[in-house]
């Protein structure tokens, strides 16, 4: 098995998607959820990161400043090669005491001061680096997934602060990668549409955000439907090992976690029996330090700890590109997680979808869908006992999906470039 997580790690890949067009050599101010704290990575969030900077590279890009959690190491991760990687810390807008209220007063200030108005913010506030970043750049791009909802109001507030910085300053803003919702207040939702309506360029990543996308009132013109930024991240044809990756998240909504735990242990051990393959725990978020077990790791070790089978094993792989070549390199993947399903399904690998409430549910949905499969097990299913039958009719039907998903792979590619294209040319300059 070490053998195996060996071959699949080594030897990265990349999808540069280099085209036949003109270099235009930007500097972009990006946002999306980067910045390893306390070692602990969030694998998805800079998966999409990268994806971005690595397409705009393939297309001219000069240098990129990131806002991020932890600059320093944000910029230490991106910047080799020559390449120029600025790192500056987000405006902030954590919920305080103040509730709502203050977090849209924060929003106002910064929005005039971006403006030109003085005064409005202490000398040593992070948004006048931001602000004088974006005032440096050629454009905006908002990259990343899974924040415009209500369920997390405070990246609201950041992105369309950073849109609206924008704005003041004459510059292009585009929105990549997104889902929208599910859950959106009216508040919220009208924050969203002004943010969609700043961009020149909105996509999306699943047909329910598109949905969202249209009703926000995004013109047609400017709104593309795509698979997730980061689903060719690699793109290097790989040969399937006999493992099945499994990522499992804290987090199982209303469900009851030990039963969760249980009917997990169970399918894995019904896996390891009916396909042969060995189990391999790859934690989305978990920790860089080896001493100590946390994020997605403590679910896993729980799991392994009830399941009969010893055929296991667990990683936290290093970044998102090591971890985007070994799910590509699975025969099967189960993951209440996204992005472990977003690296699998463009290579044809068979996946289920674990979700446990409407978000998880539109995001592993559409990350399925897009690449022609449908094997969605919903917590509540899982716990009834439908993941025995359902792992068997995915498995029976593994080398029929895998020879679609690589065909559905080459259009959804051509796209991706397409897209990439366009944002390139809307951060040109014009002068």
């Amino acid at each position: 098995m070490q053998a195996l997580v060996r071959l699949a790690w080594g030897g990265l890949a990349r999808c540069d998607a280099a085209l036949d067009i003109s270099e235009i050599h930007v500097r972009v101010v990006a946002i999306g959820d980067v910045g390893v704290i306390d070692k602990m990575i969030h694998i998805g969030d800079e998966a999409m990161f990268e994806a971005l900077v690595d397409a705009l590279r393939a297309r001219g890009l000069d240098s990129v400043v990131a806002v991020s959690a932890n600059p320093a190491e944000t910029s230490e991760r991106y910047g080799a090669g020559g390449f120029t990687v600025e790192s500056v810390r987000g405006i902030g807008f954590a919920p305080t005491a103040g509730g709502r209220a203050a977090q849209e007063d924060r929003l106002d200030r910064v929005q005039r001061t971006a403006a030109g108005e003085t005064g409005l913010l202490p000398d040593d506030d992070s948004a006048h680096a931001l602000i004088h970043a974006i005032r440096s750049s050629d454009g905006v791009a908002v990259t990343g997934g899974g924040n415009l909802a209500s369920t997390w109001p405070s990246h609201i507030f950041e992105r369309l602060a950073i849109a609206s910085i924008a704005e003041a300053v004459g510059k292009p803003v585009v929105v990549s990668g997104q889902t929208l919702g599910p859950d959106l207040t009216g508040d919220d939702s009208a924050m969203v549409a002004r943010l969609l309506g700043l961009a020149r360029l909105v996509s999306v990543r699943e047909s329910a955000s598109l949905a969202v996308a249209d009703r926000l009132g995004v013109p047609a013109d400017r709104l593309q439907l795509n698979a997730d930024d980061a689903s060719f991240l690699l793109d290097d044809a790989l040969p399937a090992l006999p493992y099945c990756v499994v990522t499992l998240a804290n987090h199982v909504g209303d469900a009851d976690r030990d039963a969760v735990i249980t009917s997990i242990a169970d399918l894995l051990d019904e896996v390891v029996d009916s396909t042969d393959l060995d189990i391999l725990f790859l934690a989305h978020f978990g920790s860089l330090d080896d001493s100590r077990v946390r994020g997605d790791s403590v679910v896993h070790e729980r799991v392994m700890a009830q399941m009969e089978s010893r055929r296991v094993i667990a990683i936290v792989p290093p970044d998102a590109a090591a971890a985007a070549r070994i799910a590509r390199s699975a025969t099967l993947v189960i993951t209440s997680r996204y992005h472990p399903a977003v690296f699998a399904v463009p290579a044809g690998v068979t996946t289920i979808g674990i979700p446990v409430d409407d978000y998880t549910t539109v995001k592993l949905t559409g990350a399925l869908q897009n690449f022609g499969q449908d094997g969605i097990l919903p917590v509540k299913g899982l716990l009834a006992g439908d993941g025995p039958a359902l792992l068997a009719r995915v498995w029976e039907a593994r080398d029929a999906t895998a020879i679609a998903g690589r065909s559905i792979a080459a259009t959804k590619r051509a796209a991706t470039a397409g897209w990439w294209d366009r944002v390139a040319a809307a951060l040109r300059p014009t002068s």
